[in-house]
């Protein structure tokens, strides 16, 4: 009687065919195994209050607003991160934070991400004032709600209202997330006016100086049926008269220093989405690896081995 191994050379063809066939059925029906994986888990923060629609930084040589190029430097983040990486999106205004949704698996939720951060604007914030400092610390609160250390990428330009003082100023030393906080810097470096917008989101004019003792530009007035366009909100009768706001790099590095953070300026180039992507994982979970790439390529060599015998005869067998 014929042994196993006789019987698989005679028929090394089918048995190599065979085996190529059942590494392409798991290849279909089990792509991934479990494993407990470090992983990034990132929070992508974005500000909205109204200093965000000031247009001063350039994407694909126009100028668009910092809301807008927040939007892209998110989604960016998303497309550079690899399967595995958990997202979730949040919002800031005045002194609190909103969590959007909890962590999505980044490959198999791509298009739910990126729809959230295309709508994220000025309109999502529920209260004008912008204390960064507060948000810091609200922050933290969300974080337990994540149920997983997070990496938190707070996209901001930095113009707080009212302005920091010795009297206002909120002791931040005391944050325990610090080491997981990169405070993202949004805006230009020279001062420009701030576009205000009534209640259907249409520009009326730009945020007048008296800003600055008031609302500062953070979310524009309140209104008893945001349905009407009229009344529309006060705004700069002058050019003069116009609050201006720029990147405050300087505050925002202090803050990040406070709480042991760090602060990095937001840029769309390859060494910003590289520095993203170099920061320690910062949860552990549970998650699908892809096995697909190994079955595939195993099930190539097994298919090309297959003929391997036919070309060894050719290469042996003398010329004519």
């Amino acid at each position: 009687m014929k042994s196993l191994l006789s019987i698989l050379k005679e028929n090394h063809e089918t048995a190599l065919y065979l085996a190529a066939t059942a590494l392409l059925l798991l290849a279909l029906v089990k792509p991934q195994i479990q494993l407990r994986q470090e992983v990034h888990n990132f929070l992508l923060l974005a500000d909205v209050s109204q200093s965000m629609n000031a247009e001063d930084v350039k994407l694909n040589n126009q100028n668009i607003s910092r809301m807008a190029y927040t939007r892209h430097l998110m989604k960016k983040v998303v497309e550079t991160s690899s399967c595995g990486t958990y997202i979730s999106v949040g919002v800031f205004a005045a002194e609190n934070v909103a969590l959007l949704f909890m962590p999505l698996e980044v490959c198999a939720n791509y298009d739910v991400i990126t729809d959230s951060i295309d709508h994220l604007e000025w309109r999502m914030a529920w209260r004008g004032n912008s204390r960064l400092s507060f948000g810091v610390k609200a922050a933290a609160t969300v974080f337990d709600s994540l149920n997983a250390p997070a990496q938190m990428l707070f996209f901001t330009d930095g113009d707080e209202a009212p302005k920091v003082n010795a009297i206002n100023k909120l002791d931040v030393s005391g944050v325990q997330i610090g080491k997981n906080v990169v405070f993202v810097g949004i805006g230009g470096h020279q001062p420009v006016p701030i576009p205000r917008y009534n209640a259907s989101n249409k520009w009326v004019g730009f945020w007048p100086s008296d800003a600055k003792e008031s609302s500062a530009g953070a979310v524009g007035v309140t209104y008893s049926d945001t349905s009407k366009d009229e009344p529309d909100p006060n705004v700069a009768f002058a050019e003069y008269d116009r609050y201006l706001s720029q990147l405050d790099d300087g505050y925002l590095k202090s803050l990040a220093m406070e709480i042991k953070g760090k602060y990095i300026e937001g840029q769309d180039t390859p060494e910003f989405y590289t520095f993203v992507q170099a920061q320690k994982p910062a949860a552990s979970f549970v998650t699908g690896y892809s096995m697909r790439w190994l079955y595939l390529s195993l099930a190539g060599v097994l298919i090309l081995l297959s003929f391997l015998p036919n070309m060894r005869y050719r290469w042996s067998r003398p010329d004519d």
